[in-house]
């Protein structure tokens, strides 16, 4: 049986988050405490430079799954526009690859431009930037465990990237209270 989560109407509209009705409450894993979580949709990018995964909880904010893979180029940001807007999403959040020690390089400088470019075509939707580190290894990973093989992984791992990401950035909310991650300022330099 499948269970719609407080306040979700049925309608994919956006719930009303001023009424404390259209909260999900979760226990922190840190403190034992119950902290709201916000529901709606949310979306995920993991923006590689051939392909773009793109990733989508469920209205609860509890699960993320892959949903689907876009080539990378301008066509992307207006595909991912469009999904948006289709999922009602509350947000998108975009990976900022960064090396172990947390530098970043031009592939983040590349995530930060894609993240300022997209912000502008989706406001007033936000959209914040999450360190992915270690999603496209555990993505790839889970798909090996999954008995598919690396050129059947190839096709699908940006989108699982993009899933693990969206989890990661899923449980950070759930333990804190607060969205993972930082938010995009539109039109602001990469």
């Amino acid at each position: 049986m499948l269970l719609r989560p407080l306040g979700v109407p049925g309608s994919g509209s956006r719930p009303d988050r001023s009424c404390p009705a259209t909260r999900s409450v979760h226990r922190s894993v840190l403190t034992g405490t119950a902290v709201p979580v916000r529901t709606g949709v949310r979306l995920a990018v993991d923006v590689g430079s051939v392909r773009v995964g793109v990733a989508r909880s469920d209205p609860g904010g509890v699960l993320a799954t892959p949903l689907t893979v876009l080539a990378s180029g301008p066509e992307a940001k207006n595909e991912l526009a469009k999904l948006a807007t289709e999922a009602d999403a509350i947000e998108v959040i975009v990976g900022l690859p960064t090396s172990l020690s947390g530098r970043e390089g031009a592939a983040a400088a590349g995530a930060r431009k894609f993240a300022v470019d997209l912000a502008g075509r989706l406001a007033p939707i936000p959209v914040r930037l999450v360190d992915e580190r270690f999603t496209t290894t555990e993505a790839h990973g889970a798909l090996r465990r999954g008995g598919k093989d690396s050129r059947a992984r190839r096709q699908v791992v940006d989108a699982a990237a993009a899933a693990v990401l969206l989890q990661a950035a899923l449980d950070a909310e759930r333990a804190t209270g607060r969205p993972a991650g930082q938010p995009v300022t539109r039109g602001a330099s990469a």
